[in-house]
C-alpha cells in the first residue's frame, strides 16, 4: 500500500518574507487543443495560454497547479460542447481564475494559429494561409473586458531607398540624352527598385462587438505594401513584386493605414472601445529591425483624425483592460 503524503500547511497562502504585492504572477506557455469558432467556421487548433493574477502583499504565492486545472475545466465544460471565439474563451477563463484563485484581477492571453482560405492574385489557385489569432481578457469583481486580434505577414517596400534609386535613375537618363518629359514617363512605367522587408502587422480591437478575424486580417495586410502568399506561380510573383514597389510604405505608414482603415471599416465601435496597431519590419540591408505602434480608445483616435492634432492622452492596453 502506497503512503499518501498530506500537506496540511497551505504555503502559498502564508505571509511572504518580504511584504510586497506583485502586479502579476501565474503561468505562461501552456499548450492546449481548443475548438475555436469565427463566423460560420470552426476548427480545432493548438493554442498557447498565458494567465496571471495580481498577488497581495500578505500572500506568498499563487496556486500554480490550479491554472492548468482551470484551463481543463473551461475546455471540458464549454469548448468541447460549444466552440467559442478565442476572446470569449479568454474571458471565460479569466472569470473562473478570479473566482478560484480569490484574486482581485486576472489576465488571460490566448494565441492560436488560424487558417485563412483564399486564392492567389493572378492564377486564382486555392491556398491556405496561417495567421495568429489572439484573444485577451481581464476579469475582476467589477466585470470583464476582452480583446480580439490578429497577427498577419506581408511585404513592405522602402520608400527612402526607392527615392534614392529614382533620383539616380533620373540623373542617368538625362545624361543619356532623354528629355525631362520622357524621363518622367519612363519612371512611371518601370517599377523602381528598393529593398524589401517582410512585415508583421498586429491589430487588436477591444470591444463587445463580434469582429470577424478575416476582416481584421484584411485590414492588417492592406496596411502594408502587398500581401504575401505561401503559394505563388510566376504571374502571381510578378504581381506581388510590382504591387509592392508601386506602393512603398514605411513601418510608420503601416500603423497609420491600419488604424485609419479599422476606424473606417468597423463603424459600430463605441468611443470607449480600444484599438492597437503595431508593425514590425524585418530589415534586409540592416542588422536591426524597425517597429512602430499606436494605441488608444476609439474616441481618442477618431478625434485625432478629425482634428489633425495629437490626442492629449493615448490609452494603453493595460490601462484599458484595467478599467
Amino acid at each position: 500500500m502506497t503512503d499518501v503524503v498530506r500537506f496540511e500547511e497551505d504555503l502559498q497562502a502564508s505571509p511572504p518574507e518580504i511584504a510586497l504585492a506583485l502586479s502579476k504572477a501565474g503561468v505562461s506557455g501552456v499548450q492546449k487543443a481548443v475548438r475555436i469558432r469565427r463566423g460560420d467556421s470552426e476548427t480545432v487548433m493548438a493554442a498557447i495560454i498565458d494567465c496571471t493574477v495580481d498577488l497581495a502583499a500578505d500572500q506568498k504565492g499563487v496556486h500554480m497547479s490550479r491554472f492548468p486545472e482551470l484551463f481543463e475545466d473551461a475546455i471540458d465544460l464549454v469548448v468541447e460542447s460549444q466552440a467559442m471565439q478565442v476572446e470569449v474563451l479568454a474571458e471565460h477563463i479569466a472569470s473562473r481564475v478570479v473566482e478560484r484563485q480569490r484574486a482581485l484581477k486576472a489576465e488571460v492571453w490566448i494565441r492560436a494559429q488560424w487558417p485563412i482560405h483564399r486564392r492567389t492574385p493572378v492564377t486564382g489557385l486555392a491556398t491556405q494561409e496561417m495567421v495568429t489569432l489572439c484573444g485577451i481578457a481581464a476579469a475582476s469583481e467589477e466585470g470583464t473586458r476582452r480583446v480580439v486580434g490578429v497577427e498577419a505577414t506581408g511585404i513592405n517596400a522602402c520608400p527612402c531607398a526607392q527615392g534614392l534609386v529614382r533620383a539616380n535613375a533620373t540623373e542617368r537618363l538625362l545624361e543619356a540624352g532623354f528629355e525631362d518629359g520622357d524621363v518622367e514617363r519612363i519612371l512611371q512605367l518601370v517599377p523602381l527598385a528598393t529593398h524589401n522587408q517582410r512585415g508583421l502587422a498586429t491589430l487588436y480591437v477591444g470591444t463587445e462587438h463580434d469582429i470577424g478575424a478575416e476582416l481584421l486580417v484584411g485590414i492588417a495586410e492592406s496596411s502594408m505594401s502587398a500581401p504575401i502568399y505561401d503559394l505563388l506561380k510566376r504571374p502571381d510573383e510578378l504581381f506581388v513584386v510590382e504591387h509592392a514597389h508601386l506602393q512603398p510604405r514605411f513601418v510608420e505608414d503601416s500603423v497609420r493605414y491600419s488604424l485609419r482603415d479599422a476606424l473606417g471599416t468597423l463603424t459600430d465601435l463605441d468611443d470607449d472601445d480600444f484599438l492597437l496597431a503595431k508593425q514590425v519590419n524585418f530589415e534586409t540591408i540592416h542588422r536591426h529591425d524597425v517597429v512602430a505602434e499606436r494605441y488608444g480608445t476609439v474616441g481618442e483616435l477618431r478625434s485625432e483624425l478629425r482634428a489633425g492634432v495629437a490626442s492629449e492622452r493615448q490609452t494603453t492596453l493595460a490601462s484599458w483592460l484595467g478599467f
